[in-house]
C-alpha cells in the first residue's frame, strides 16, 4: 500500500480571494514504513507574500521570487503522488489548494476521498485534547525541536511519525515476511505458531529442592494450594 505525506504552505487561507501555495513537501510511505522518496518544491506565488503568513513560514518575495510557478511544476508532483492515498493534516485546507492550483492550469482535481485527514483521526482517539501537529508530537514524544518555523517538507516527515503512532504505531502490519508482493491473505497463512513438544523436558529441580520446597509448604497450613494438589 503506497502513501503519500503531505503538507503545503500559503500565502493565506483563501486560494478564492488570491492566496496561492508557496511550499510543497511530501514524503512516501510504502506498507506504513518510509521509503526514503521524498517531493520538496518552492513555488513562485506571483504576489506579495503577507506578513502575516511571512511570520509562520518564513518564505519572503526575495525568496521566492527566482523560483519556478506552480504551472511548471505541477505535473511533476502529480506523477509523484500518483494515485496513493494523501495524508495530510487538516486536509481540507491543502486539499482546497491544490485544487484550485491545478484548476488554474487546466489539471484534474485530485478526488476529496484520497485524502486521509490526521486531525481527524486525532480528534476522533483523544476527543476534548489539543490535535494540532506540535501538541501530537509531545503526545508521541516525537522530536520537532527543529520545527521553528512551519516548513512543508518537515512538517510532511514529522506528519508521517505521527500518522504511524495514530493508526496504531510504527509498522503496525509487521511481519516477517518482507516480499512487497505477497497479499494480505497469503502472509496471514503463513503466521507462526508454537507446537507441542513431542517429549517432556526432564525437571531440573534436585531431590534437595524437593525436600525443602514439601517442607516450606507444611508450614503454610491445610489451605494452602500446593496441600491440595
Amino acid at each position: 500500500m503506497r502513501e503519500i505525506v503531505l503538507d503545503t504552505e500559503t500565502t493565506g487561507f483563501d486560494p478564492e480571494s488570491g492566496d496561492r501555495i508557496v511550499e510543497i513537501g511530501a514524503v512516501e510511505l510504502f506498507n506504513h514504513v518510509a521509503t526514503g522518496a521524498t517531493f520538496h518544491q518552492y513555488i513562485n506565488p506571483e504576489r506579495a507574500m503577507p506578513n502575516e503568513a511571512f511570520e509562520v513560514h518564513g518564505l519572503g518575495d526575495d525568496f521566492l521570487r527566482d523560483k519556478p510557478v506552480f504551472a511548471l511544476i505541477a505535473q511533476d508532483f502529480l506523477d509523484f503522488i500518483g494515485d496513493a492515498q494523501l495524508v495530510i493534516h487538516n486536509a481540507a485546507f491543502d486539499m482546497k489548494f491544490l485544487n484550485a492550483e491545478l484548476g488554474w492550469v487546466k489539471k484534474q482535481a485530485l478526488p476529496w476521498e484520497r485524502a486521509i485527514d490526521t486531525l481527524a483521526i486525532a480528534r476522533k482517539k483523544f476527543p476534548g485534547s489539543p490535535a494540532s501537529l506540535d501538541a501530537l508530537c509531545r503526545r508521541f514524544n516525537i522530536d520537532n525541536s527543529s520545527r521553528t518555523l512551519h516548513g512543508a517538507l518537515l512538517d510532511s516527515e514529522i506528519l508521517a511519525e505521527v500518522y504511524l503512532e495514530l493508526v496504531g504505531g510504527r509498522q503496525p502490519d509487521f511481519g516477517l515476511n518482507t516480499a512487497a508482493s505477497q497479499t494480505e491473505s497469503d502472509a496471514s497463512e503463513q503466521v507462526w505458531r508454537p507446537t507441542a513438544r513431542p517429549h517432556r523436558l526432564a525437571s531440573r529441580v534436585t531431590p534437595e529442592e524437593r525436600a525443602a520446597h514439601a517442607e516450606f509448604v507444611k508450614t503454610l497450613g491445610d489451605a494452602c494450594l500446593w496441600s491440595k494438589a
